[in-house]
């Protein structure tokens, strides 16, 4: 599955660096989370980055993009792939 960000977001940009997929995005408001980019972190930390710097916890599953971990894996190695 891919993350979203709520609309609990302070815009606090904590989240953006810390993504190794570069999935993160400032949105018109707040921000983003591509889920064509986002793998949760799978094949790079034991769990996502942006959910462990999050200071107001507003980055839950996005329950319109449900992924298993094999799929998680095989976007990361399409992401990684040179």
């Amino acid at each position: 599955m891919a993350l979203i960000i709520t609309d609990e977001c302070i815009n606090c940009d904590v989240c953006e660096p810390v993504c190794p997929n570069q999935a993160i995005y400032q949105g018109d408001v707040i921000f983003e989370i591509d889920p064509a980019r986002c793998t949760e972190c799978v094949g790079h930390f034991n769990e996502p980055q942006c959910v462990a710097v999050c200071p107001v916890n507003c980055i839950p599953v996005d329950p319109r993009f449900v992924e298993t971990q094999e799929q998680l894996l095989q976007k990361y190695h399409q992401l990684t792939s040179d």
